[in-house]
């Protein structure tokens, strides 16, 4: 659906080129939460958001989505292993939020394709 196209691939690229973003020190957040759960919890916002506005999903596709994110947070904990467990900060929280917006986005344009 969407892994296998070229705009994954570039999210991938946008990701590693920022790299140098999650290896700096920085002042973590107040709540303190690890990058990994950080991307968990935004990706996750904005597929339940996908989820939401796409009623006309069938289960086949839901299901679908599901095994495609699965896919993505492996890709991203394979990107990002050496960094999951610390504290995020602001700058690299925004970048994230940045990311899950990209994926759904990835996803409406793959689901408009669909139901065409």
């Amino acid at each position: 659906m969407v892994t296998d196209k070229p705009g994954y691939e570039h999210l991938i690229q946008f990701l590693t080129e920022h790299l140098a973003l999650f290896e700096q020190a920085g002042t973590p957040t107040r709540d303190n939460k690890t990058l990994g759960v950080i991307i968990e919890e935004r990706i996750a916002e904005q597929i339940i958001q996908l989820c939401t506005q796409h009623t006309e999903l069938e289960t086949i596709h839901r299901s679908q989505i599901i095994r495609e994110v699965d896919g993505i947070m492996y890709d991203f904990q394979e990107v990002l292993a050496s960094v999951l467990n610390r504290p995020a900060t602001a700058e690299q929280i925004e970048l994230i939020n940045e990311v899950a917006l990209l994926i759904k986005n990835l996803f409406d344009t793959a689901i408009a394709h669909l139901m065409d």
